[in-house]
């Protein structure tokens, strides 16, 4: 079962009314953020570029750049891809709503399996604290919360092996960002758990873990920038780059070049 495969979870994921302000505040300034990079990577390539959205959710992104003629015109074709097909429905609706079709497509595709997309892409994106979103195929929701043993994230296979299909779809001198990303320390968990209750969910996981989740299949990963380069090993360490989204230290957006 996805994590968003649930109607109510959905609703309340998009919902400002259930989402914290620090989830709100924290969409807001990496979109601030990403504006900047698209700017940026547009003058670099002198021509409108192509965006790759992994976890693409409602749509939310691309109508926000839509909403900006100053920032949409820089952007040529933009690929949205989710494995839920709810958050799919969404995210047809607001592009057929905005007339759009011809600049954006949607894809119903597991970050997983990214080696199956031919094209290349001048930026690739993960927003929103998706990053964080990929956890172990075999995690054991039903019994996490007894289980006697802590989960060790010293690796991420699953994290690792999707970004490495990405750098690999990155066309030369693009970049991938990555972000918002939970950062990891106690402030931050307590601030996911709130975001999480407020949402109606219940949470399975304690202190000693480095990320939370809940019995209605929500896990989220909090980074440090130590645990990032180990879990990509193929990208030079100067080549990554981090940007705090606030003052207070809860979210960061990660930049990595090609």
């Amino acid at each position: 079962m996805n994590m968003y495969d649930n109607p109510d979870t959905v609703a309340h994921s998009f919902d400002e009314n259930y989402l914290s302000p620090y989830l709100i505040q924290a969409q807001w300034a990496e979109f601030v953020s990403l504006k900047k990079v698209i700017y940026e990577l547009s003058q670099r390539f002198q021509r409108p570029i192509r965006i790759l959205d992994i976890g693409v959710g409602s749509g939310r992104i691309i109508q926000n750049l839509h909403d900006i003629p100053e920032i949409w015109q820089f952007i040529g074709h933009y690929t949205g891809t989710d494995n839920a097909d709810l958050c799919l429905e969404l995210a047809s609706k607001m592009v057929n709503d905005l007339d759009i079709n011809d600049k954006v497509t949607l894809l119903n595709l597991d970050a997983v399996a990214l080696h199956q997309l031919t094209g290349m892409y001048d930026l690739i994106i993960c927003t929103w604290f998706t990053p964080g979103n990929f956890y172990p195929d075999d995690f054991d929701f039903e019994n996490y919360s007894r289980a006697t043993s802590k989960l060790d994230l010293t690796i991420n296979v699953k994290f690792t092996s999707i970004f490495s299909q990405a750098y690999s779809l990155l066309a030369p001198q693009g970049e991938i960002v990555l972000g918002a990303c939970y950062k990891d320390n106690e402030a931050t968990r307590l601030k996911q758990e709130f975001s999480y209750q407020k949402m109606g969910m219940t949470i399975i996981t304690s202190p000693q873990d480095s990320f939370t989740a809940t019995q209605e299949r929500f896990w989220s990963q909090r980074f440090t920038k130590e645990k990032l380069y180990a879990y990509l090993p193929f990208i030079a360490p100067h080549q990554i780059s981090f940007e705090d989204l606030d003052t207070y230290d809860y979210a960061m957006q990660v930049r990595i070049k090609k």
